[in-house]
């Protein structure tokens, strides 16, 4: 059985609905009857809380004649008025016998201190905040593992170029590569389902760039300007990952533990790592000249700038290509 008071805590739309679910499931499965398996019978209530009114959640949060179950679900707690929200922290205090209630709280807003007052309570709560770009791959493999399918990082990565960082888009995508694949799941699967890509982002051109697909970084770079990405962006995502493989360059190896120090996360130190290692010494301090022209002609300093930008791609995809440590 649920706890009687539940508080759902953030705002990130996937993880919102499959808390709220999860909790209604179980107070169905708990009521559930030779007559009613599923629980249906148990009636759920749904208000905004910056629309409910203090009489509306009186007569809401008051114990029935008989204590019956119900399932009372309040969202936007944080939009409450002062009267609704110290109501309802009464309400969670002392919850009435038969309901089960739900407290939908971004964190935020004018009713910040609403969800420190519900934790005194004692109610449950469910964290719901939007994810980090770093724990996207743990998230990801969580859900090809929720379909009992293990699959390798460069799947995990291509889905994340393909779909972009959208939760509940990424596991519509696992879901429905695991179902059409028949659990299949490779690279070219990903690549054939969703191409490249729904966020167009200079890192991913300057990924593209640094590994030597030359083609590809070009028409993903063009593709970022025709909407609107700025070149000054794009330079930057170049210079960036220029940077990043060249601190790389010369370590021998690095863990987990080294994340911090290099401020990246640990998916990524990992992946920049094994870039690094590929790129000789020239053909970097060649690459940061080419960044360091890049950068003058995006200030500024080049009649067209969309024209600097398409070089520096190509000049760094030809360079990575010929690049070898010996």
């Amino acid at each position: 059985m649920p706890a009687p008071v539940n508080v759902i805590v953030g705002k990130e739309g996937l993880l919102i609905d499959r808390a709220r679910l999860a909790i209604i499931a179980a107070v169905r499965r708990a009521a559930a009857t030779p007559g009613d398996p599923d629980g249906r019978s148990v009636p759920i209530t749904d208000l905004r809380g910056g629309d409910v009114t203090t009489t509306e959640l009186v007569e809401l949060l008051s114990p029935s004649l008989f204590g019956e179950d119900r399932i009372v679900v309040l969202t936007d707690c944080d939009a409450a008025g002062k009267e609704p929200a110290d109501l309802i922290v009464q309400a969670a205090a002392d919850p009435a016998p038969g309901i089960t209630l739900i407290l939908q709280h971004s964190g935020e807003g004018r009713q910040k201190k609403m969800v420190a007052a519900l934790r005194k309570t004692g109610a449950q709560l469910f964290e719901a905040h939007a994810m980090k770009r770093s724990a996207l791959p743990s998230f990801v493999r969580g859900e090809f593992q929720a379909h009992r399918l293990r699959v390798s990082q460069d799947v995990i990565d291509a889905l994340l170029d393909s779909v972009g960082s959208d939760l509940r888009e990424l596991a519509t995508a696992v879901s429905q590569l695991v179902s059409d694949t028949g659990g299949n799941v490779t690279v070219d699967a990903v690549r054939t389902y969703y191409g490249r890509t729904a966020e167009v982002s200079g890192f991913e051109v300057a990924e593209l760039a640094l590994t030597g697909r030359g083609p590809e970084a070009l028409a993903l770079a063009r593709r970022a300007m025709q909407i609107g990405v700025p070149h000054v962006l794009l330079a930057s995502a170049l210079s960036g990952m220029v940077g990043d493989v060249a601190r790389l360059h010369a370590a021998r190896g690095v863990s987990n533990r080294d994340a911090g120090t290099y401020g990246m996360p640990p998916w990524k130190l990992e992946k920049t790592h094994r870039l690094a290692s590929r790129w000789s010494t020239p053909a970097i301090a060649h690459a940061a000249q080419i960044i360091a022209e890049l950068d003058a002609g995006v200030k500024g300093w080049a009649a067209d700038p969309e024209y600097a930008v398409e070089k520096a791609v190509v000049d760094i995809a030809a360079l990575a290509r010929g690049s070898h440590r010996r």
